[in-house]
């Protein structure tokens, strides 16, 4: 008969540890992405896509590869970043936990003195009660309808939200760092245009002052070629205060405020491959920010199984074992040892509507990252499409600002010569000098916004893209 309780603590034990196996709540089912099958905007290639990370290596720079590398080693948004994944890996481990039991160590000690006034108390009764105790103690929660699962599904899914948030930091630095650099080496173009123009202008200067000291020509073209000269002269001072204010923008985010940049052009840097025909739209699925959605839906998901854990009775698991005596000498001698194992259940019964609160509020949650998943899909497909939009019309454009170029330069040669033969006004020549200054602009201008789109297009899907074709091959 003694074992009768034993026996039947063990049996619901049993049974609650059977029951472990079932999980309240909705089991995650990815959602269906209602996105076409590809981008009808990619210029036509025979390839085949994978996702490439180091897409700006495609820009064959050696400079930008190592202001990349510093900025995703150096820059503090990035070890922010890095520090909130540990942050969120600490609460991964700290959820997990929860599966195993916590044992502890409870050593206490009491003086008591009783009141005489007390209805029990009798000549033979102690005054005092002294009680010296140290054990080891242990409770658990039986996840008997998954919570602690549900949980630890939720934490696990925060962590990897947070990793998916630091990518996607590292992305967008890459990003700013890519078009920041290109900036910058388009200012060095268009300074290296402008000391063209500046020497060229001084040549015209110097010759249209002595056509005026021989009497060839009225002091007005000595005036206006005056104005012309300080009109580049201002506009190689704006160059270079963009330029330097562009190299301090990189020098921020690699995290090297020191950071000094040796003169390019960007003239000199190569175009990036062209996207295929069949770039397929599931690139951006695997895009940072689109996963770090998904992750939010995960873990949104699994806080319904924690809400709706709630409905149902919490059985929990205590223990101790340990020892006990009135002086702290016989805290450890034989008879002083004592344990106890016991099973609690608790169990809801009028929470006047408090539990179908929280389980409405954490389907409303649901709904909520349901909606911003969707939301950052169908954003990272309109990135994908204006960046290819971008990259086709911009290599168009480029194309005609090269003929452009190519006309001015042309009528320029010809405006000069028909001036020193005193064929045409000076004026003939300031239009000359002015539109050719324009369109060298113009076509470094539209190169830079050629390779920007480049890189947005390499941001939007993610990476880069492999030919796999060719690796096969």
């Amino acid at each position: 008969m003694n074992n009768m309780p034993k026996i039947r603590l063990i049996s619901a034990l049993t049974a609650a540890f059977a029951l472990t196996g079932c999980a309240v709540g909705p089991d995650y089912l990815r959602p269906t992405a209602s996105l076409p099958t590809a981008y009808t905007e990619a210029a036509p290639a025979a390839t085949q896509s994978q996702v490439e990370t180091a897409w700006w290596t495609h820009f064959q720079d050696p400079i930008l590869n190592d202001l990349v590398d510093q900025a995703l080693n150096k820059n503090a948004d990035i070890r922010i970043a890095l520090a909130r994944v540990e942050q969120a890996a600490a609460a991964a481990r700290e959820s997990g936990a929860a599966f195993f039991p916590q044992i502890d160590a409870d050593v206490g000690g009491t003086n008591r003195k009783l009141s005489i006034k007390t209805a029990n108390w009798s000549a033979n009764s102690k005054q005092r009660i002294d009680t010296r105790s140290a054990a080891l103690t242990t409770s658990y929660e039986v996840d008997v309808w998954g919570r602690v699962r549900r949980s630890n599904e939720a934490a696990q899914a925060s962590l990897l939200a947070s990793q998916y948030s630091r990518d996607a930091i590292r992305l967008t630095i890459a990003g700013l760092i890519s078009n920041n650099y290109l900036a910058l080496r388009a200012y060095d173009a268009e300074t290296a245009v402008t000391a063209e123009s500046l020497a060229s202008r001084e040549a015209s200067l110097k010759l249209v002052r002595s056509r005026v000291d021989a009497g060839l020509v009225s002091p007005l073209d000595l005036y206006q070629a005056e104005g012309a000269l300080a009109a580049i002269q201002a506009q190689a001072a704006t160059l270079r205060l963009q330029r330097e204010l562009s190299e301090h923008q990189i020098a921020l985010l690699t995290g090297n405020p020191g950071l000094k940049i040796a003169v390019g052009d960007l003239r000199q840097l190569p175009m990036p491959p062209i996207p295929p025909a069949d770039l397929p739209s599931s690139l951006i699925e695997g895009r940072p920010d689109v996963r770090q959605a998904e992750e939010n839906l995960v873990a949104a998901n699994a806080g319904i199984g924690i809400a709706k854990a709630g409905y149902f009775p919490k059985f929990s698991l205590t223990a101790s074992y340990g020892n006990e005596s009135a002086a702290l000498a016989d805290l450890f001698s034989a008879g002083a040892n004592g344990w106890s194992l016991g099973m609690g259940l608790l169990m809801p019964i009028l929470d006047f509507g408090r539990t179908a609160a929280r389980v409405d509020q954490a389907k409303a949650l649901n709904q909520q990252s349901l909606i911003a998943w969707e939301n950052t899909l169908q954003t990272a497909f309109k990135e994908v499409r204006d960046a290819l939009v971008s990259l086709r019309e911009n290599s168009t454009a480029e194309t005609a600002q090269n003929v452009r170029v190519e006309s001015a330069r042309k009528a320029l040669d010809l405006s000069q010569k028909r001036y020193e033969a005193g064929y045409s006004g000076y004026l003939e020549v300031l239009d000359a000098q002015r539109t050719s200054n324009e369109a060298l602009l113009a076509m470094i201008a539209t190169r830079q916004a050629r390779l920007a789109a480049s890189v947005d297009l390499f941001k939007a899907i993610g990476g880069g893209w492999k030919d796999t074709a060719k690796q096969a091959g």
